[in-house]
């Protein structure tokens, strides 16, 4: 086994969240300001996902005060300490980037029953 791999696998999560396109997701992230320690929810529709490995990542869009705000977290950061699927939905994309464009309604993803 190579050298990258042996150091990246002890770092790996155990445990993993099953989260896919077009979620809508509550993520748990674990913020430090100096020597305080807090956590921060952080709700949106998953967008995309990137990677593979430690290096997995998924992207999350939320229209906040009229203004989207998308963040991309790691999955294997110590950082996301929990991720919520809120709701489970309907998509034929990969990437969600469409969303960007559209207002209101138009930007919802049909839900999966």
């Amino acid at each position: 086994m190579d050298y990258i791999a042996a150091i990246t696998k002890e770092h790996l999560k155990s445990e993993l969240p099953v989260v896919n396109v077009g979620d809508t997701v509550r993520i748990h992230n674990r913020i430090k300001e100096g020597a305080r320690e807090r956590i921060q929810l952080f709700e949106g529709v998953v967008i995309a996902k990137h990677g593979g490995g430690i290096s997995e990542t998924f992207t999350v869009r939320r229209v906040s005060y009229s203004v989207g705000v998308e963040k991309t977290f790691p999955i294997h950061s110590p950082n996301v300490v929990k991720v919520d699927i809120v709701r489970s939905g309907v998509v034929r994309r990969a990437k969600l980037y469409y969303l960007r464009d559209r207002v209101g309604k138009a930007s919802k993803v049909k839900e999966k029953i």
